[in-house]
């Protein structure tokens, strides 16, 4: 599986937090099969991903690229190894959370 940064754990971390709050565990096993896919997506194809999701063009960075997997935007780095950096929920106010 592909390294996540400190950033990327804390928002998982927050993420599956706020499930179990809720109890909400399907929408946690949603969140761990994205990450799965989204990891597998980026290993096969590491340049496949956009520079910044679409109502974000302002997000974009060198180096930085961003995926949709379910209902999560993950954004990664390819260089200097492959690492997710950010993980955030379809309707987040991303800009905010970075």
């Amino acid at each position: 599986m592909i390294e996540l940064t400190a950033v990327a754990e804390r928002h998982l971390s927050d993420l599956q937090r706020h499930y179990v709050t809720k109890e909400r565990y399907e929408a946690l096993r949603n969140l761990r099969a994205a990450l799965v896919a989204v990891a597998n997506k980026i290993e096969q194809n590491p340049d496949a991903g956009l520079p910044a999701p679409a109502p974000y063009s302002h997000l974009a960075r060198p180096g930085r690229l961003w995926v949709k997997t379910g209902r999560y935007w993950f954004t990664y780095t390819t260089t200097p190894r492959l690492a997710i950096i950010g993980i955030f929920y379809d309707t987040a106010n991303i800009p905010r959370r970075l």
